[in-house]
């Protein structure tokens, strides 16, 4: 990334990393070998990689040979030296994030992955040798507690407790949060957050004195203490704020959710200064402000053109420093402001100019003796690495998907398309791998949410399976995505099954007018939102898309505000919703054109449907019903349940099985077509 020589007020201008791209090229056969599908889709080999506080350990969890996941501790002086926490069968039990607390303990979440729905998230602590394990929260699944080697204790808390952060003071405390329901919601309706010693497991409040109104966000300071309360309540998101000694908030910012906020609260530094977002020009940017005169700075401290300002800061936790920033435009980058972290970046890219590397340091960053490197690119998984920074020498710890080589995936760029009225909208592309000559055969993949980012030009598994595979695959930020400026958010407001359609077929136009998709194999595939997509992209341009796939999709916009079975909260449904997709008397008849089910007759093409039993985001209603009413006219749909998962795949048996599946779909109804 570029040098930038102005910090008290940062541009950051986009960087499509084209020459990363090219730098990226490795020598390629004429015909890569196929990686097979588990190489893509079983779970990571090594993840929740975290440095110790002072750097001198460095935890993660790794798959072992016979399939089992394990907690292991390893000496950053000497990887070599590993300790193996915990152990677990990973389609029972899988820990899903690791977060030291201190140098000598570290705290784990364990997820029953029997179970989709969330409130079965159980809470550890553990010194790193080994010992001293404690069972904080227990997330009610019984007989499952013995095979973690733990059991019931007096204290342990119930699922109504969460893991909301690790302290930062040296202690053995952690910030758990306590969640609290209505009697109507199937989720929590507020919380408040309690500080829980992880030995003697007393529990605490974070803050002294009464808590706005149906708080459902919290930013603590750089010393763990809560200090800004968001809550949504009838449609208006309000956030408070309180001095770190006092008991009272004072309202900081009240507008309507999506329509009027003038800013939202992101994080503190080590100086007690708040950062927001506000939209300057049009984009998200970031921006000082004064909680003693409650003003924003007139000129944000960064901005990214073209792209909201979407990042964390890094901060030196001992010194209260604010180091720089991690971003994401097309790709992710950090720019620092420490002269020494600057200077090990531009080392560390040197050495490895074929990746981004996402470098990271001790909570103690001066004095901690080694970085880590996350390093990932269009046609790499991400790769763990430590940094010695006394000789510069590397030692790699292990890459997420290893049975994947570059020359097997196709190489990925960012672009902006016209719409049809002109709007340009943001895509990424995936090129074939082997770069076949001529136009081919082609998947536009649609992206869940749908009112959120789609993609990065990192890696992206299910792109780059597909591109392995012979595909050409779009993935357009249609309107109504986050992450490009507030106008193009707002454009796709209640625009299910219109605009937001329309931009997807115009991606496809533009790809055949690139000569890049054939114009009689292109096909579409999402899931949530992407799988109601592909379904109306089917019925409405037939003469378009040749074939599609749709998982966990919603068929039927009314049953998303009607549906029983549903987790979406009256607040949701009674506003949020009512401003993104529509309301249900009012647009009637906009309702009965887009949604899928009650137009399920017109779809006559090759269609794969999947949907978990279990999902409670989009209930298997929606399945059981499409399938039924589709198939009464198309001897060609494919309807898969996976019994034990919910809203996607958490088991890599059905990822694995899916994603066959769709190959030879794919394979039979798209690629081999004429």
């Amino acid at each position: 990334m570029r040098n930038f020589p102005v910090f008290h007020r940062l541009t950051i201008f986009v960087a499509l990393f084209l020459s990363l791209a090219t730098a990226a090229r490795a020598a390629q056969a004429a015909e890569p070998a196929l990686a097979d599908v588990a190489s893509f889709f079983k779970a990571s080999e090594i993840s929740n990689v975290e440095l110790s506080p002072k750097g001198g350990y460095v935890a993660s969890t790794l798959i072992l040979p016979d399939g089992t996941q394990a907690l292991v501790v390893r000496e950053t002086a000497d990887p070599r030296k590993l300790k193996v926490i915990t152990r677990n069968a990973i389609d029972r039990a899988q820990v899903v994030s690791v977060h030291w607390i201190n140098e000598q303990r570290l705290g784990f979440t364990v997820k029953n992955m029997q179970i989709e729905f969330e409130g079965n998230w159980d809470e550890f602590a553990v010194d790193r040798d080994g010992e001293h394990r404690t069972h904080l929260i227990s997330g009610n699944w019984g007989h499952h507690q013995e095979s973690l080697g733990t059991r019931f204790v007096s204290r342990t808390l119930t699922a109504e407790y969460g893991f909301f952060d690790a302290t930062h003071d040296g202690s053995d405390d952690i910030l758990v949060e306590k969640y609290s329901w209505n009697h109507t919601d199937l989720t929590p309706d507020h919380s408040r957050l309690y500080r829980l010693n992880t030995r003697t497991q007393l529990l605490r409040s974070a803050f002294e004195g009464p808590q706005p109104e149906g708080v459902k966000h919290w930013i603590t300071d750089s010393h763990d203490v809560p200090r800004v309360a968001t809550a949504v309540l009838k449609g208006r998101c309000i956030s408070s704020y309180r001095n770190a000694d006092a008991t009272e908030w004072k309202e900081l910012s009240n507008g309507v959710c999506y329509g009027d906020q003038r800013f939202t609260p992101l994080f503190f530094d080590g100086a007690n200064t708040l950062f927001v977002r506000a939209v300057y020009r049009g984009y998200g940017a970031l921006f000082r402000y004064d909680l003693k005169t409650l003003k924003m700075d007139a000129e944000p401290l960064v901005e990214t053109p073209g792209f909201d300002f979407s990042g964390v800061a890094e901060i030196d936790h001992v010194s209260g420093r604010l180091l720089g920033f991690r971003l994401l435009t097309d790709a992710g980058t950090t720019v620092w402001m420490d002269p020494v972290l600057k200077a090990e970046q531009a080392r560390i890219d040197a050495a490895l100019p074929a990746t981004i590397n996402s470098i990271s340091c001790a909570q103690d960053c001066s004095a901690s003796p080694v970085l880590l490197i996350a390093a990932e690119a269009d046609r790499q998984p991400r790769q763990y690495i430590l940094y010695t920074r006394a000789t510069g020498a590397m030692i790699g710890l292990g890459s997420s998907q290893p049975g994947i080589q570059p020359s097997q995936v196709g190489q990925r760029s960012f672009y902006r398309y016209p719409a049809r009225d002109g709007r340009m909208i943001p895509v990424y592309v995936t090129q074939p791998a082997g770069k076949p000559a001529g136009p081919q055969a082609t998947v536009i993949l649609v992206h869940g949410g749908p009112h959120v980012r789609g993609s990065t030009w990192e890696w992206d598994r299910e792109a780059a399976f597909l591109s392995s595979r012979g595909y050409l695959v779009i993935q357009p930020e249609f309107r109504g995505s986050t992450g490009y400026g507030a106008e193009h958010f707002s454009a796709g407001w209640r625009q299910w099954g219109l605009s937001m359609q329309d931009d997807l077929s115009d991606a496809a136009r533009w790809a055949i007018a690139q000569k890049w998709a054939d114009p009689q194999r292109i096909g579409l595939m999402g899931a949530s939102y992407g799988g109601y997509a592909t379904l109306m992209g089917l019925i409405k341009e037939p003469a378009l898309f040749r074939a599609g796939v749709a998982w966990a999709s919603v068929t039927d916009i009314n049953l998303m505000f009607s549906s029983t079975e549903s987790d979406l909260s009256q607040e949701s449904l009674g506003y949020g919703m009512r401003t993104l997709i529509g309301d249900p008397q009012h647009d009637a008849v906009q309702f009965a054109q887009t949604s899928p089910l009650l137009r399920a007759s017109e779809l006559k093409q090759p269609l794969l449907m999947a949907h978990g039993a279990q999902d409670r985001r989009v209930p298997p209603e929606h399945a059981k019903k499409f399938a039924n009413a589709v198939r009464a006219g198309n001897p060609q749909v494919t309807s898969i349940m996976y019994d034990d998962e919910g809203h996607g795949w958490r088991h890599d048996q059905n990822n694995i099985d899916f994603w066959s599946k769709v190959e030879s779909f794919l394979d039979q109804h798209l690629k081999q077509a004429h």
